[in-house]
């Protein structure tokens, strides 16, 4: 055993003797305060925390795991017999219906799992079967795989057997279902309150929520509506039509929050779209808070053509009490429109616009004289906004998210003026016409920034590094989109190095000139706090175009502790890569280009704070361990 080793058992031996002195429940109360990676990192420390945070785990009442897929091998200790588990969330990309002995407990109150693409219907069903007390319900990815069958009845017995539940999110199709015998399920969906859906056709939807004659009653013997005490509804559907929205205002009285988004894969006829009369139906009950329209552009260019600034100014005088709007793909309407909305909801905190193709800096032109005080503003792809715009807006001092993407006309001037802001916590000028000189002007901002992407921004060189963290302004950054950058090389990375500051997000996508050194120079940065390697939980090189099979080494163990994702071009490196994967396997690796991120954030925090005390990521070691007791504390890194 090396001398390091030694030294750091001989700490916990000494740690040990001074426990003595400390009751084991008092102990275990200051460590039930943990989350459970935090406690898994302590239960690696020595062996009287072992042992407590091992007995911990069966009294324990939240059990939220979601950085890593464990194995039901690994899962099984750290999820004992526990009658006062009442929430349990959980990435199961790992697992499958051989694990739902484990995972379903009548004591839950909340049940959160991700990636369930292993699982089939069986899932569902045995919720509804032992999860009496069950409030809260969130399913993603059920039965993706081929071979895995949801049937429409067990997603009945979930309703029947979940008669408390309150929120209800199904993250998979459910179009597959016949839609009579869907509509049918929800008659004891009675408590719900949140319902979300990743994907519904809309003809499906309103045929849940038509109200039904009952057996041999004449028709003006209408049984109520479905989901009556509904506030939340969320929906991915086919197209967004005005018997949609009008079936939603008419059943749903009690809504507050409506989110609705469709990615039409062909522009819809008249009957399968929204225009100015289906906007005049909606919130005919005056109780909606939050209202969300988008049309996604994922398959096609495809707009809200028959939407026009009347319907618009319609809907915005039925809407005056609305917090949070947003609009994607009205492209038919102009200023008037906008302006409508801003001067009739003078509650207003929370405005996002995209697509907006014909909203320009008019709609911001006396914004000051308005009472509203907005937080958080996007403005993505309104190509037609220039510093103007952002100027006239930075009268709200109290925004805290400025989404300026694609804004092409958007440059330093703006940066100068939004640098005033003292509470911005995210920036997003992905695409935008900045350049080191911008960010030099945003550096000089007291806000303590936590996300920016400056992502596509072609005119920036590697002086932007220096510009970001040249001051304080940057010391706070834990979230950094540098991708498609052409001008950024190996030096630009070697000053964010060097400047030693934990950032947790680092994405460089499509940078021709980033490297090997990059790599290199951030599994060996001195980060501030007193320990050494990356702070990174996150790191996308793909398609960085000097990166070659050396920049690999690096990331096996023990370099890089904390990384959990990492997109990388999985086609040039294809031995490399799974050599990696058996090293490394809790390691989310993304090989095609796609989108990385954990998307598990708790909405309640910022969610970027990390644990900065481990220079070993000790949760994983606890998992290879299979979290059982044994003479070697620490336990070996793996082997090749």
């Amino acid at each position: 055993m090396e001398e390091g080793d030694e030294e750091k058992r001989g700490a916990c031996k000494e740690e040990d003797g001074g426990l003595q002195h400390l009751p084991s429940a008092v102990i275990a109360t200051i460590l039930t305060k943990l989350d459970i990676p935090s406690l898994c990192s302590t239960a690696s420390s020595c062996r009287s925390f072992h042992s407590i945070s091992s007995h911990i785990l069966s009294f324990l009442p939240d059990f939220h795991l979601l950085d890593i897929a464990p194995t039901i091998d690994l899962l099984r200790p750290l999820l004992p017999p526990n009658p006062n588990l009442r929430s349990l969330k959980l990435d199961c990309g790992r697992l499958n219906d051989s694990s739902i002995t484990y995972l379903v407990r009548p004591s839950l109150h909340e049940l959160c799992l991700h990636n369930c693409e292993n699982f089939s219907g069986m899932l569902l069903l045995e919720v509804g079967c032992k999860c009496a007390d069950l409030r809260s319900l969130s399913v993603g990815s059920l039965g993706e795989k081929r071979g895995h069958e949801i049937l429409v009845s067990d997603v009945e017995e979930l309703i029947i057997g979940c008669r408390q539940l309150e929120s209800l999110s199904l993250m998979f199709d459910v179009s597959r279902f016949s839609h009579q015998k869907f509509a049918q399920v929800w008659a004891t969906a009675a408590n719900l309150r949140v319902l979300e859906i990743v994907y519904i056709d809309s003809v499906m939807m309103i045929e849940l929520l038509r109200p039904k004659v009952g057996p041999l009653q004449p028709t003006y013997h209408m049984q109520p509506s479905a989901l009556p005490c509904l506030q939340k509804l969320r929906l991915s559907v086919d197209f967004i039509t005005d018997s949609l929205v009008s079936a939603i205002s008419k059943g749903l009285m009690s809504l507050t929050h409506l989110d609705l988004l469709d990615a039409p894969v062909m522009d819809p006829d008249v009957t399968n779209d929204l225009t100015n009369s289906g906007l005049q139906q909606i919130n005919l009950h005056r109780k909606l808070k939050h209202l969300s329209l988008i049309r996604n552009q994922e398959f096609m260019f495809t707009y809200f053509r028959r939407v026009n600034d009347l319907g618009i100014l319609l809907m915005a005088d039925r809407c005056s009490n609305l917090e949070s709007i947003c609009l994607g793909g009205f492209c038919r309407v102009t200023d008037a429109g906008f302006r409508a909305i801003l001067h009739a909801c003078s509650n207003l905190n929370k405005l996002r616009v995209c697509h907006g193709t014909q909203l320009t800096d008019l709609v911001f032109h006396d914004i000051s004289a308005t009472s509203l005080s907005l937080m958080h503003v996007s403005l993505r792809w309104c190509i037609l906004l220039t510093n103007l715009a952002i100027m006239r807006l930075a009268c709200n001092k109290d925004l805290r998210v400025l989404d300026l993407g694609n804004c092409r006309n958007v440059g330093d001037e703006a940066l100068r003026v939004v640098s005033s802001l003292p509470k911005l916590k995210i920036v997003k000028l992905d695409g935008s016409d900045i350049t080191d000189l911008g960010l030099l002007h945003l550096a000089q901002s007291t806000a303590s920034l936590i996300s920016l992407s400056v992502r596509g921004c072609k005119r920036l060189t590697d002086q932007c590094i220096s510009a970001i963290f040249s001051s304080s302004f940057g010391q706070t950054l834990q979230v950094l989109d540098l991708s498609n950058l052409p001008n950024l090389s190996d030096d630009g990375i070697l000053s964010l190095a060097k400047s030693g500051v934990p950032v947790s997000e680092l994405r460089m996508r499509e940078c021709p000139l980033i490297g090997d050194i990059s790599v290199m120079a951030l599994a060996s940065m001195q980060v501030k706090g007193g320990w050494c390697g990356s702070s990174l939980r996150l790191l996308d090189l793909y398609e960085s175009g000097c990166i070659s099979g050396l920049a690999f080494r690096w990331f096996k163990k023990p370099y890089f502790p904390r990384l959990r994702w990492l997109g990388v071009t999985g086609s040039v490196n294809r031995d490399l890569v799974d050599a990696l994967v058996r090293n490394r396997p809790y390691l989310h690796m993304a090989c095609h280009g796609e989108e990385l991120g954990s998307g598990y954030w708790d909405d309640k925090s910022d969610g970027f704070c990390w644990s900065e005390h481990e220079e070993v990521d000790e949760l994983e070691q606890w998992l290879l361990e299979g979290g059982d007791e044994s003479d070697e504390i620490e336990g070996e890194m793996m082997e090749e």
